[in-house]
């Protein structure tokens, strides 16, 4: 297997794009990666595209990804589409990266790209819905209903257990949105108040509206391309992709409380690469409701279980921390276009590497990156997929 770097990064602006297609978006996306890189596009040898909702949501199935690339000029390239929930653009990644590595082409495309906006909000987040089994959408479950009451995140017990509050989570927010409010591409580029995010409706105690992601539009991309050949290809400052892991999650049964797949696949990369929790410079992570992060921290090795409040209060996980978490603003700053969200945390941390992050810049020249990714709600399961990426400069 050849190592793999990304030789360049792009985005369309996260947020409500009535007058964007999926077509337009994922195209823009596409040639912002490709002029980033310098690289010629008919160096690229094959394209995987990442997308969740655009079958439900706008009525185009089976070649999404053929139709928004002959959109970008980009055609008769073999183009894989990838469909898995929250996890897509990540996925995508994966699949790109793996063409790459096996050496059946030097270039590849990544591209993930969602359009929640269809004028219709509650067909929206029918579609979303659909992301988990379907038993769970009928029942009415919303994502918001399953990290608030499922047994593994359990938000009520470790507010009885480590003395946790809804302030604390409010503080997982204010962090975002400051880091959000700096931040071009992101969909809420306003800072909250503690406040603010409390005094904000109840969606599912003890969450409120500001504690969540939101429904939106956006793309981003990646262009990958060999280690060996990075120099002849590019001009741009190329990012090692040290390890993408994914993996499935574990059914729930009783008395398997103190299991975490999240946990497990974090313990086997730091294995398999050699780093450790005290080398993660920077990281995003899936807020997409916001006290998951603190679960993150724990999961990640920053921490002891119930230690992620301690974290935000001394700081080490903003942006002039040792350890900053979500410098884009993450999904409840940044949104949550379900199939663009991985790659846009690539982005952000290939910007945080090249220290091209302007304001936002969370150490001067970071060393190493994290980002975790995960989507869907199966029965029986916390999450359906789980991603995780590791860069290096």
């Amino acid at each position: 297997m050849r190592d793999v770097v990304i030789a360049g990064v792009g985005m369309h602006r996260f947020g409500k794009h009535l007058d964007r297609s999926l077509k337009q978006m994922g195209s823009d996306a596409a040639w912002a990666a490709i002029d980033d890189a310098g690289v010629e596009p008919r160096r690229i040898g094959c394209a995987y595209v990442g997308n969740s909702l655009g079958g439900l949501l706008t009525g185009q199935e089976g070649v999404r990804g053929q139709v928004i690339l002959s959109e970008a000029g980009l055609d008769e390239i073999p183009v894989v589409n990838v469909e898995n929930a929250c996890a897509s653009a990540t996925t995508a990644l994966r699949g790109a990266w793996l063409e790459v590595a096996a050496g059946t082409c030097d270039v590849a495309l990544a591209l993930g790209v969602e359009k929640m906006f269809v004028g219709d909000t509650a067909r929206s987040l029918a579609a979303l819905a659909a992301d988990s089994e379907i038993d769970l959408a009928r029942q009415g479950m919303q994502f918001s209903a399953v990290y608030a009451a499922h047994p593994k995140y359990n938000l009520r017990g470790r507010m009885e257990q480590y003395g946790w509050s809804a302030r604390d989570f409010a503080d997982v927010v204010v962090k975002n949105s400051r880091n959000g409010s700096l931040n071009p591409n992101a969909q809420h580029r306003r800072a909250l108040s503690a406040e603010q995010v409390l005094g904000s409706p109840m969606i599912s105690d003890p969450l409120t509206l500001f504690m969540c992601s939101s429904i939106g539009d956006g793309a981003a991309a990646a262009i990958v391309c060999a280690a060996e050949l990075a120099q002849q290809l590019t001009d741009s400052i190329p990012v090692s992709v040290a390890a993408i892991k994914l993996r499935s999650g574990r059914t729930f049964t009783t008395g398997d409380e103190g299991f975490s797949t999240l946990r497990e696949m974090v313990g086997e990369l730091y294995d398999e690469t050699g780093v450790g929790p005290e080398d993660i410079d920077v990281a995003e992570v899936h807020d997409a409701m916001a006290p998951i992060e603190l679960l993150v921290y724990e999961q990640l090795g920053l921490c002891e279980p119930g230690e992620g409040p301690r974290l935000l209060r001394e700081g080490v996980t903003a942006l002039g921390g040792a350890h900053p978490v979500n410098p884009s603003g993450g999904l409840t700053s940044r949104g949550h276009p379900v199939g663009a969200t991985g790659l846009a945390q690539v982005a952000e941390l290939v910007w945080q590497l090249r220290g091209h992050a302007g304001a936002r810049q969370a150490k001067e020249r970071p060393l190493v990156a994290l980002a975790h990714n995960q989507g869907g709600a199966l029965a029986g399961m916390d999450s359906a997929a789980y991603a995780l990426t590791l860069l290096m400069r």
